[in-house]
């Protein structure tokens, strides 16, 4: 299951960009730059951080589905196409 270490991978090296404000109201916002329009609000840095990955993950699942150009993170390109290999390689 390579793909899936590939999102793995693409989403731990993009929660590591993520950037975090705590508001006035003692909430955090937390933001990705590089992954415009995916933010989060939680009551503290932890649920803000959970709630951001998961934003994260619905956000490259709609875009490979709707086929979105990604960022390419870390060297991770999510918009090649996949290597299929033949059955009996397996």
């Amino acid at each position: 299951m390579a793909i899936q270490r590939v999102l793995s991978e693409y989403i731990e090296q993009a929660m590591a960009q993520a950037i975090y404000d705590k508001l006035e109201d003692a909430t955090f916002a937390g933001r990705i730059p590089s992954c415009k329009g995916v933010i989060a609000l939680g009551t503290t840095l932890h649920e803000c951080e959970e709630e951001l990955r998961s934003t994260l993950e619905d956000w490259i699942l709609l875009g490979l589905k709707l086929g979105h150009p990604l960022p390419v993170i870390g060297n991770l390109d999510l918009n090649k196409e996949p290597i299929r290999e033949p059955v009996d390689a397996v």
